[in-house]
């Protein structure tokens, strides 16, 4: 194939050029060049053309108490896809008393009917020794995440938080944090109850931005006593943000990650009738924190944008996590995640089109940053010769609407329905095939491949 005529931008630089792909890679990158016979032409006169987008957060198939989330890796892959994304890295969970090794062969196998690239990361619930951290950087899984929240399921404390990121250091892994006060936090969703307060705004109240602030600055520390790099999940406010800057001014490699739902919705929404289809953690919060997020997209204190991709039905939402027939009790028992494998791009370009971001901004964050970042670069994020062919034709005029039945995420309701985007792919190429064009699916389940992650360099292990 053969795209003439458009703007390429990408980490080399914003310039007029066709690309050409062959045998799965991208070739040439310049301008001017002639057809060969049978290579297919696609005109990209008036065009962006893009690397495609890494989604470094996401959820597929993951059961969640006596639930699943709605999109299994053939579906949410379909989604991303049409969307952009051509690579996903989704995140195994090795429950307590679980081998991670032998989960993550259920998650290697969950993934075989993925659409697009996948790679994975592997969450720890409890202490783990080093030679496990080697054994997952050996199978290509390179990032380790642990929760400071959820102190009955996920939670680990300090120590183990120290001793992963020594391990992780020594053998080129990184370490991934979900950083809320989780002790601090079952504190507070205790009170509630015990006050009577049991609707799905309680879930936003009981988990404020300060305890989240809290325990990004308390990552921060534990990384800089290991001497290791860190990466925080999904930061959702302005402490959060604050303490990340701080970290990295007394010279801590902490690296941030936000999602488009902590860009745009508010707490607000917990309090419609369907509030509980708006429960994600963190919570969702009040505009001045989006602001602070916008800028932090701007001058580089927010590295990347990921979706935390997490949806569920209507249905499975309010049966909760116990499964009622009659419905979830209180805020604790709701699961908690929003849908938006689908949407990142395009909400990311909103920040384009109103002058937040540069196309730059918004290719850096969406693919360039997560494929360096977690060990894909530059066979990913990258359109450089030899690089995989994983390319989007993006149109800036193209419209899209982002109810649940205009999107091919499988859930029934949508948190930005009503809302139309300005921006969409017209066409997505995975390793040199066509995906996915003017929103429509077009690949295959199976097409994409397990991507093993290279270590960072200079670990010591």
């Amino acid at each position: 194939m053969l795209i003439r005529g458009g703007r390429v931008v990408d980490a080399a630089g914003d310039r007029s050029a066709d690309l050409r792909v062959e045998a799965g890679r991208v070739g040439e990158v310049v301008p001017g060049l002639e057809p060969r016979p049978g290579e297919e032409v696609v005109d990209a006169t008036g065009l962006l053309v893009v690397p495609g987008g890494v989604d470094a957060h996401t959820h597929l198939q993951l059961p969640v108490g006596e639930v699943r989330v709605s999109d299994d890796f053939r579906t949410g892959t379909a989604a991303a896809a049409v969307g952009g994304t051509t690579t996903v890295i989704d995140y195994v969970t090795a429950y307590r008393g679980e081998d991670p090794l032998a989960a993550l062969a259920t998650w290697r196998r969950w993934a075989e009917p993925a659409a697009i690239d996948v790679g994975l990361h592997m969450t720890f619930t409890e202490a783990v020794p080093e030679a496990t951290v080697a054994a997952c950087v050996g199978e290509g899984v390179t990032s380790f995440k642990l929760y400071m929240a959820y102190p009955d399921t996920l939670q680990v404390d300090d120590g183990v938080i120290l001793d992963v990121l020594r391990a992780a250091g020594r053998h080129g892994g990184l370490v991934t944090v979900h950083a809320e006060n989780g002790s601090a936090i079952d504190a507070l969703r205790r009170r509630a109850l015990a006050e009577g307060r049991r609707g799905a705004f309680e879930h936003s109240r009981t988990r404020p931005a300060a305890l989240e602030g809290e325990a990004v600055a308390r990552a921060g520390v534990l990384a800089e006593l290991a001497g290791t790099p860190i990466y925080v999940v999904h930061v959702s406010s302005a402490p959060a943000l604050a303490a990340v800057r701080a970290a990295r001014e007394r010279g801590v490699d902490m690296l941030a990650e936000t999602c488009p739902q902590y860009l745009r919705l508010g707490p607000e929404l917990l309090e419609r009738a369907d509030g509980d289809s708006f429960v994600c953690t963190p919570p969702l919060r009040d505009p001045w924190h989006q602001e602070e997020l916008w800028q932090g997209l701007a001058d580089g204190g927010v590295h990347t944008v990921a979706t935390d991709h997490c949806p569920f039905t209507v249905a499975d939402r309010r049966a909760g996590l116990r499964g009622r027939p009659d419905g979830w009790a209180d805020f604790t028992e709701i699961p908690g995640g929003l849908p938006g494998i689908e949407t990142r791009l395009a909400l990311v370009w909103e920040g384009v089109s109103t002058g937040r971001l540069t196309v730059a901004d918004w290719v850096r964050l969406c693919a360039e940053a997560p494929a360096r970042t977690f060990g894909l670069w530059p066979q990913k994020g990258s359109l450089a010769p030899g690089a995989d062919a994983d390319v989007v034709v993006w149109d800036p005029g193209l419209r899209q609407g982002l109810d649940a039945g205009d999107l091919h995420m499988r859930t029934d309701h949508s948190p930005y329905a009503g809302h139309t985007v300005t921006g969409w792919p017209r066409y997505v190429l995975s390793r040199g095939r066509v995906v996915a064009e003017r929103g429509r699916f077009v690949g295959e389940a199976g097409w994409g491949r397990y991507v093993a992650r290279r270590p960072r360099p200079g670990a010591r292990g």
